[in-house]
């Protein structure tokens, strides 16, 4: 699988701009900062996972003064060509569609585009709160399992549904609420049962991995444990009955896998609160890198590989050892400066400050 083409129309400060990639090696994308080349990665993780990596809304990336962004992407499966495009509004709904069928989930694309991000952000794993190691989760579950990037969109519609009626029952158990309550609890417990041991045995796999990276990135042995952190005990069901009236008072589902965490651990001690800025970079890195080494050898191909301005963060050592544990496949890549040496440039784009989008001169270099 790889990318094609890339076209979009009045995303982020684009009016209009078009990318043909290497189809197997790697595409620097370079220019000033604030240019948009970061929004360039965006589009492409978009149309692989219908979010976005920098955890904005999509009328976010709609280019303001607009009302609706369109993003269109070729792909190679094998022999076979696919057409990606999504429409953004910034009010009202958005769409995408894979050779004109409409996509209804994320998982609807999982056989059109799949994508891997490293970004500087990565460190919020690490050092941000629980959602952000969720986030990262299922971000990779969706990657490598169709069915549980399904079950993330079913708990998460399932949590909706249940806090609109917490909030409409006014702290109020009656009947009818209880009765809905029961249906919605039902469900959820079935859903996030589900995704909570999705999530489970993700961990396990990406344990012995992560650690085998960071020795590498650090240049030491640093043995990372990880470990999913329910937040019921028990059977889900079992719990949210047990925790309803507290959901009513406060109007919110207080249990389930949206409360989970993923504990991480450098040598014994937890790295959020005792590791160095440095460690924990390598922590964060080693995640992706697992992450993106087990959807390789799963999926049999490795997805898309978006490195957006990762190498500003890295000394050269953490560089090199970035880049030797990558498997060969399609890259892109952007940065405001050259990039390391080791980088082979298959292809370069500068990104101008007047939103362009053109092929360095030959030889030129970013």
């Amino acid at each position: 699988m790889h990318l094609v083409s890339l076209r979009i129309e009045n995303f982020r400060c684009f009016t209009e701009a078009a990318l043909d990639p290497d189809p197997e090696g790697t595409t620097v994308i370079t220019g000033r900062n604030g240019v948009g080349k970061t929004s360039l990665l965006e589009a492409v993780a978009y149309l692989a996972t219908l979010q976005s990596f920098r955890g904005s809304p999509k009328e976010a990336m709609v280019r303001a003064g607009t009302e609706q962004a369109i993003l269109r992407a070729e792909t190679m499966v094998g022999e076979r060509a696919l057409a990606i495009e999504a429409e953004l509004s910034a009010v009202g709904r958005s769409r995408t569609m894979v050779n004109r069928q409409a996509v209804r989930r994320r998982s609807d694309l999982h056989e059109a585009l799949r994508a891997t991000v490293f970004s500087p952000e990565d460190i919020a794993v690490v050092r941000g709160p629980p959602a952000d190691r969720r986030r990262f989760l299922d971000g990779v579950l969706a990657v490598i399992d169709q069915r549980s990037a399904s079950l993330s969109d079913d708990v998460d519609r399932i949590l909706r549904q249940r806090a609109a009626l917490l909030r409409q029952s006014n702290r109020r158990l009656s009947p009818e609420v209880a009765a809905t309550l029961d249906v919605w609890d039902s469900r959820l417990a079935v859903a996030g049962g589900a995704l909570a041991e999705a999530r489970e045995a993700l961990t396990e796999r990406l344990q012995p991995l992560a650690t085998e990276h960071y020795t590498r990135l650090a240049g030491e042995d640093g043995p990372v444990a990880l470990a999913y952190r329910r937040s019921w005990d028990g059977g889900l069901e079992g719990a949210l009955a047990a925790s309803r009236q507290d959901d009513l008072r406060r109007g919110v589902t207080l249990v389930g896998p949206h409360r989970d965490d993923l504990e991480l651990l450098l040598g014994g001690l937890p790295t959020r609160t005792h590791s160095s800025q440095g460690e924990q970079r390598s922590v964060a890195l080693a995640l992706r890198l697992a992450a993106h080494q087990l959807a390789t050898e799963r999926l049999g191909s490795a997805p898309v590989l978006l490195l957006d301005d990762v190498f500003s963060e890295l000394d050269p050592f953490r560089s090199r050892a970035l880049l030797a544990g990558l498997p060969p496949g399609q890259a892109l890549l952007t940065t405001a400066l050259p990039p390391p040496p080791e980088v082979d440039a298959a292809k370069t784009f500068v990104v101008g400050d007047n939103g362009s989008v053109v092929p360095a001169e030959i030889g030129s270099g970013p």
